[in-house]
């Protein structure tokens, strides 16, 4: 089962990939100059990947909840997605945090989207995470 994940922010989208549903592996963000050429972006890439699932990540219970929620429902209507993948959202509250974390040191802090990306990898772990706790119950 192959998964993508993806963290949409203002400027740039983290993508996040699991080719063994088991490990997320941060790849190339894709830098966000208007939402059609960022869909058109991120929906080449789906096709390409063919993955089964995408995680999508979401502030969850925040005050700015609906319209995150609402702005990123809009961006996934924009994507061509093949109707046999299955859509799911992550609580993405706090991987940029984490990511920026995981980097320190290693990487100054440049906008080049490596953040997002590793972010991405933060949420599709979790989602990965969650899907296994469930199976051992």
């Amino acid at each position: 089962m192959k998964i993508l994940a993806l963290d949409v922010g203002l400027k740039r989208i983290g993508l996040a990939i699991s080719p063994d549903a088991k490990t997320a592996i941060p790849i190339e963000a894709i830098l966000r100059k208007g939402r059609k050429q960022a869909a058109s972006d991120v929906s080449k890439y789906i096709n390409e990947f063919n993955p089964d699932i995408l995680v999508v990540g979401i502030p969850m219970g925040g005050s700015c909840e609906d319209e995150m929620r609402r702005r990123i429902n809009h961006f996934i209507s924009l994507l061509e997605i093949k109707d046999s993948v299955e859509i799911v959202f992550q609580d993405e509250s706090g991987s940029s945090y984490e990511a920026k974390e995981m980097m320190k040191g290693a990487v100054k802090q440049k906008r080049d989207g490596r953040i997002d990306s590793i972010a991405a990898s933060v949420i599709l772990q979790r989602w990965l995470e969650k899907q296994n706790s469930i199976k051992t119950i």
